[in-house]
C-alpha cells in the first residue's frame, strides 16, 4: 500500500474529509500527525483510529492564528522526525450574499482559508526541498474554479489557493516536491452548519445539497486514488458539480446564465 509507514499530516482532522482520510489513511499504515481547534475531537478521532497504541501524534492547532504556526510545523516534525505529505484541510465555508457580508467576516475566510494554509505550506516547505520528495496537498472546491451565488468571500479564498499552490508548483519543479489540489463538490459534513453568515454567526442548518453529497469516506477514498496516481488536480463530487466545470470552462457565456439561476443554497 502506497501510504505505509508514510508520515502523513492532516489539518482540519476533527470532522468531514479531514476525519475520513485520517480513517482510510490509518486503514493503510500511514503514520498519522493529526491537527485542529478542538482537542476532544481530536482524540476522539484517534481513539477511531486505533487509540494511544497507534503510531498517531496530536499537535492541537488554530491556523488563523499565523503567528504559532511554525511552532506547530517544528511539533509536528518532531513527532516522527519527518513529513511525507501535508493535507491543507482546515477551512470554513459562508451562506450569505456579498451585498449583506461584513468586511470582517470576508477577512475571517481569508485568514483561514488561504493565509492558514500559506503559512504552513511555507512553515514546512523547506523541509520537504531539503528533503528532496513530499507531497502537498490542499483541499479547496470547486469554487476554487468558479465562484457561486452566497459562497464570494469563500469562493475568492480557495480561487487565491488555487492561485498561490499552481505558482508555487511551478516554482519548485524538480525539488521532488509535488502539490495537488483536491475539489470537492458537495460532501455530506457539517461545512454547511458551520458555515458564517453575514454577520459572523454560524449558519447552523444544513445545506438540502450538503446533506444529499458525497459520503466522506468515499471522498477520502477518492482524494487518496488520486494522490496515489499524482494527478494535479483531483475533483470529487456529483454529475452537476462537474457538469459546472465543463460549462465554465468552455462556454462561460452560457455559465453566467446558469449559475445565476442554480439553486446553490
Amino acid at each position: 500500500m502506497k501510504f505505509k509507514d508514510q508520515v502523513v499530516w492532516v489539518t482540519g482532522a476533527s470532522s468531514g474529509i479531514g476525519e475520513a482520510l485520517a480513517k482510510a489513511l490509518a486503514g493503510q499504515g500511514a503514520k498519522l500527525i493529526l491537527s485542529a481547534r478542538r482537542v476532544e475531537e481530536l482524540e476522539r478521532v484517534r481513539n477511531e483510529c486505533g487509540g494511544h497504541n497507534a503510531p498517531l501524534a496530536l499537535v492541537p492547532m488554530d491556523v488563523a492564528e499565523l503567528d504559532s504556526i511554525p511552532d506547530k510545523v517544528s511539533q509536528a516534525l518532531e513527532a516522527f522526525g519527518r513529513i511525507d505529505m501535508v493535507v491543507n484541510n482546515a477551512g470554513i465555508s459562508q451562506r450569505s450574499l456579498a451585498m449583506e457580508t461584513g468586511i470582517a467576516v470576508d477577512q475571517r475566510l481569508m485568514q483561514v482559508n488561504y493565509f492558514g494554509t500559506v503559512a504552513v505550506t511555507k512553515a514546512l516547505l523547506p523541509h520537504l526541498v531539503r528533503q528532496g520528495s513530499g507531497r502537498i496537498v490542499s483541499v479547496t472546491s470547486v469554487v476554487g474554479k468558479f465562484g457561486t451565488p452566497y459562497r464570494s468571500a469563500y469562493a475568492a479564498s480557495k480561487h487565491a489557493v488555487h492561485g498561490f499552490m499552481e505558482a508555487l508548483r511551478a516554482e519548485i519543479a524538480g525539488t521532488g516536491v509535488k502539490v495537488q489540489l483536491v475539489m470537492p463538490g458537495f460532501i455530506r459534513t457539517q461545512v454547511s452548519v458551520n458555515a458564517l453568515t453575514g454577520d459572523g454567526s454560524a449558519l447552523g442548518a444544513m445545506d438540502q445539497a450538503q446533506a444529499q453529497g458525497m459520503d466522506p469516506d468515499e471522498a477520502a477514498r477518492r482524494i487518496l486514488s488520486g494522490i496515489e496516481t499524482d494527478a494535479l488536480e483531483i475533483y470529487v463530487g456529483g454529475p452537476k458539480e462537474r457538469f459546472g466545470l465543463f460549462l465554465k470552462r468552455f462556454f462561460p457565456g452560457r455559465f453566467a446564465k446558469f449559475i445565476a439561476s442554480a439553486k446553490v443554497r
